[in-house]
């Protein structure tokens, strides 16, 4: 099973199309038929089906899709970790979440690079289930995320707190003297998949079971723009919108009948990974 059939492997399952992945790897299509095929018969498994204009994975397929991601991510750390090594004593890979990264980590983690020059740093932004596999699969030295890992052999301690609000443009802002639960089912929400642990699924059970919004992103990072633009209205950490609220470019919109319960991040990292502690001490400095 070798790398090129693995990455192959894993074009063709986003582009669903001989034609389109041989042009996109720059290969003849006969090659990418011929790396398919010996992955199959190495797995023993049929993982591409034909469908009308193309494929699609089968059940099996599916399932090795998650272990070739993480083969193929595995490969792309170590070649990375090699390079580093040839010209930094080491290397700290950082795992985050991006609610996490832009209200709280950015800081500390420009002030541990400015400090330990003899160290290569490396930030992987993802959801929090996403960062804590990357942990337990050695892709990552720390993570940060809203979940905290239990687990015989890692530490997993309690980062910071913020708390959820809810905002909109003050020009969209329907709400001025607050807004109840009934009335924000009926707006126009803009939902991002964002794992924030229990405040999370909080979020989710505010609104009817299998509820259709309108405008859906991953990416937290992402929402403060288009609140700016009036589109709509949205659950942020108050840390990651603060600017916009004190310059008066968002509201924070008054919750009448309701609340959100806090957020908590976690660092999780291995026990006795000595430059992960080093990440964590400079900042308590």
């Amino acid at each position: 099973m070798n790398s090129e059939g693995i990455k192959t492997f894993i074009m063709l399952s986003k582009l669903k199309n001989f034609t389109r992945t041989a042009e996109r790897m720059y290969v003849a299509q006969s090659t990418v038929t011929n790396r398919i095929a010996e992955l199959e018969s190495e797995t023993g498994q049929k993982l591409f089906v034909r469908r009308q204009g193309g494929v699609e994975l089968t059940e099996e397929g599916q399932l090795f899709l998650s272990y070739a991601l993480r083969i193929n991510e595995l490969e792309e750390s170590f070649v990375q970790e090699v390079n580093a090594a040839a010209r930094y004593e080491r290397t700290l890979r950082i795992g985050a979440i991006n609610a996490v990264y832009e209200s709280s980590l950015y800081p500390l983690i420009s002030r541990f690079f400015r400090l330990r020059k003899d160290v290569a740093v490396k930030v992987t932004l993802g959801h929090s289930a996403d960062q804590l596999q990357m942990l337990q699969d050695g892709l990552i030295d720390v993570a940060f995320s809203y979940l905290p890992l239990k687990k015989t052999g890692y530490e997993s301690k309690k980062f910071s707190s913020d708390r959820l609000v809810l905002l909109a443009s003050p020009a969209r802002n329907e709400y001025k003297s607050g807004i109840r639960k009934a009335e924000l089912a009926a707006s126009e929400y803009i939902m991002c998949n964002f794992a924030f642990g229990e405040a999370g699924e909080f979020v989710r059970g505010l609104f009817p079971p299998r509820h259709a919004f309108r405008f859906e992103i991953d990416n937290s990072g992402k929402v403060a723009q288009y609140l700016l633009d009036g589109l709509g209205y949205s659950f942020l950490p108050y840390k990651m919108a603060e600017k916009e609220v004190s310059a008066g470019k968002l509201e924070v919109i008054r919750l009448l009948d309701f609340s959100v319960p806090e957020i908590t991040s976690y660092c999780a990292y291995k026990r006795g990974n000595a430059l992960a502690e080093s990440l964590l001490t400079a900042m308590n400095e």
